[in-house]
């Protein structure tokens, strides 16, 4: 199979199954001449090594840019839909245009440019795999700034996913504004 010759972005997100904050995502463009170790599937990967390959892919990647879609785009278009914008606004904000952008999924995102989705991406391929620590470190770090803000919840702990913690703190607590109302746990809890 021929492919375009040119820059390949490789795109994912973190953060679509929690009941809180935002749904974020990445797109990477990496430099052949600066290969970067160890990148890897970022749900596999230690948190610590997740945060070292977070600087050295800034530091390194030709280009990167986070997006994310906030929890009130979430609620109104649907996680679907939101992971999708904060998709697309994330390949909108590469300094440098791709030929070809590489999704993890199975679905892409609306894209003025050749786009392939591919299952397992994360894992495979290696922009994909940076797009995927990017993200999730970056959401990790968005879920510690919420711990500071609403201790109650543990969001440091769980990072917003429906933990039996967490929900005890919604059952507790309410939904505070970071929650997402349209999950049914958290609007179970508003009832």
């Amino acid at each position: 199979m021929w492919d375009t010759p040119g820059l390949v972005a490789g795109v994912d997100e973190a953060g679509r199954g929690p009941l809180a904050g935002p749904v974020v995502a990445a797109a990477v463009i990496l430099d052949d001449l600066h290969p970067i170790k160890g990148l890897g599937d970022s749900k596999v990967i230690s948190p610590r090594k997740r945060e070292r390959l977070y600087d050295e892919i800034l530091a390194k990647a030709l280009c990167c840019s986070i997006a994310e879609a906030s929890v009130e785009e979430i609620d109104h278009l649907n996680i679907l839909q939101a992971t999708m914008l904060a998709m697309r606004r994330a390949v909108e904000g590469l300094r440098l245009k791709p030929a070809k952008v590489l999704v993890d999924g199975n679905r892409l995102p609306t894209l003025n440019v050749l786009a392939e989705a591919i299952v397992r991406g994360d894992a495979l391929v290696p922009a994909i795999s940076a797009a995927s620590i990017l993200a999730k470190v970056y959401r990790d770090r968005l879920c510690q700034q919420l711990h500071q803000e609403f201790p109650q919840y543990g969001f440091a702990m769980h990072k917003g996913y429906g933990t039996a913690e967490h929900l005890a703190a919604l059952r507790e607590h309410g939904a505070c504004l970071h929650h997402r109302r349209s999950f049914s746990p958290v609007a179970g809890v508003l009832g």
